[in-house]
């Protein structure tokens, strides 16, 4: 019969098979052996360990056979503490991970509790559920501060100008706003006006640059209280409860740009700062805004500055920002479902749009169009002389009733030469063929004008249009004769060459 192993492999065989590993308070430090043991007996005690084991073998088999033997029970799994650690949780998760017990870090109670995430500044109105109102705001590029007071930077007060508005933002004297004007809930009666209003107003396309560029108006957030009272009373829509709705007050903004945001505003009269304005020179009683559209005894649409009643629709348009270089802006077209019963109407709109896109085109031509390759400026043949003719004054200092050329002094021409363009355009009745310089086939060469009708076809006229057609042939024979060969028109000779230096044959 084989020997069965001793209790000693039993003991390391049950300590080998436990899965759970044991905490770190119960497992002892390893015994140090003391520095005067002999080699000798240490290599003693594993002999003497193996005898014992060799001798315990037989009385185990002894007890066997009498009897079961009484076996040590296996020590309980202790319980392992698992520390809470920062960061999330492990991906792969032993299968005890969520019935493990958490160790709770010993903290001084007087310690201030910590918070987890990122610290620091969140938004304009830091953490949620507090809110930052400054004392104190920055009104120039030196850095220089001015109290808040009232939702308003406390600015020195112009004495002319205060007759013109009250405290509350209530304009005097007849005066009227360009842009909406509200009250907010529970901030009394003062008048707000939401900021990008007044910014497209003046000409910001938003309200970012809007206070950026004027460091004297000071930006409100309104809260979710006062967003929502606005919705109910239809001064933003629905769709803005999500986002940030920043007003500022109307006297602020009339205080800084006066005249300006006043329906119809001459400077100086409706100005805040008078005596600002007079000293820089301002002509008392000119528009602050000439291209605004206001008619007298109509009501201003103030409408126009709302982003939702189309103001924002000028920036979506699809046209470039920069005009292209041969004029031409690229619109994209509208695309129309065409059906027998609008096919005549959408085909006489579409040939009514090319036209008008064709002579807009063939007026900014007129100007000009620049060449990059050769940096000139290229105007179009209709735009250019067809034909020159000089005529030389005898005394230019004599009296004339013109007003273009006066009399010259007699000194200017005896030292210089001066040429005058008199520009001149053929009668409206008068033939394109007449006067242009086309070339044409040779069989076409005589068909220049009215006198290339033969005078069969003329006898055949009644004498009425015979009449007509003869004042017309009259009125081409007359421009054609301002019109003579160079030699004579154009003071132009035959070059005078001297044979001693071109030599050229005579024959």
């Amino acid at each position: 019969m084989p020997r069965r192993p001793g209790r000693a492999a039993a003991k390391r065989a049950a300590a080998k098979l436990e899965s759970i590993p044991r905490a770190l308070d119960d497992i002892e430090d390893e015994p140090m052996p003391d520095a005067d043991v002999s080699d000798a007996e240490q290599r003693a005690e594993p002999e003497e360990q193996e005898k014992e084991e060799d001798s315990g073998a037989e009385p185990e088999e002894n007890q066997d056979s009498d009897g079961p033997a009484a076996k040590s029970p296996t020590p309980p799994p202790q319980p392992v503490i698992r520390r809470r650690r920062l960061g999330r949780p492990p991906k792969n998760r032993p299968p005890d991970w969520d019935t493990l017990p958490l160790e709770t870090p010993q903290r001084d109670p007087n310690d201030p509790p910590r918070r987890r995430g990122r610290g620091g500044w969140r938004g304009r109105g830091g953490r949620k559920g507090a809110s930052y109102q400054p004392t104190q705001q920055t009104i120039d590029k030196e850095g220089n501060m001015m109290d808040i007071v009232d939702d308003e930077v406390a600015l020195p007060e112009d004495p002319e100008g205060e007759t013109k508005v009250d405290k509350l933002g209530h304009l005097q004297g007849g005066r009227e706003y360009r842009c909406r004007t509200f009250t907010v809930a529970g901030r009394g009666d003062r008048l707000y006006m939401l900021s990008t209003e007044p910014a497209r107003c003046v000409g910001f396309r938003d309200s970012y640059l809007f206070f950026t560029k004027h460091k004297r108006l000071y930006k409100i957030i309104v809260d979710d209280d006062e967003k929502r009272d606005m919705i109910d009373r239809d001064i933003i829509p629905h769709s803005y409860k999500g986002r940030a709705i920043g007003i500022v007050t109307a006297r602020s903004v009339f205080r800084e740009f006066g005249a300006l945001i006043i329906v119809g505003g001459k400077r100086i009269i409706d100005d805040y700062e008078v005596a600002k304005a007079r000293a820089e020179g301002v002509v008392e009683g000119e528009l602050a805004d000439p291209n605004d559209k206001f008619v007298e005894g109509e009501e201003y649409n103030k409408n126009q500055y709302v982003a939702w009643h189309g103001a924002s629709a000028v920036y979506h348009s699809g046209a470039p920002s920069v005009p292209m270089q041969n004029g031409k802006v690229d619109i994209k077209k509208r695309r129309v479902n065409v059906t027998d019963i609008n096919w005549q109407f959408e085909h006489a709109r579409e040939a009514s749009r090319f036209n008008a896109e064709i002579g807009a085109i063939r007026r900014q031509n007129l100007s000009g169009v620049y060449d990059v390759h050769t940096n000139m400026m290229q105007y179009s043949a209709i735009m250019q002389p067809t034909h020159a003719r000089f005529e030389q004054v005898a005394n230019s200092s004599a009296p004339s009733d013109s007003v273009r050329f006066p009399p010259l002094d007699p000194k200017i021409p005896r030292n210089f030469k001066v040429i005058d363009a008199y520009m001149e355009t053929p009668p409206a009745t008068l033939s394109s063929a007449v006067y242009d310089h086309r070339e044409v086939p040779g069989f076409l060469a005589d068909f220049q004008g009215l006198g290339a009708v033969p005078k069969e076809i003329l006898d055949e006229l009644p004498a009425e249009c015979r009449d007509a057609f003869d004042r017309a042939v009259d009125k081409e024979n007359a421009w054609k004769s301002k019109w003579g060969p160079e030699s004579t028109m154009a003071h132009r000779r035959p070059p005078i060459i001297d044979a001693a230096i071109v030599p050229y044959s005579r024959m």
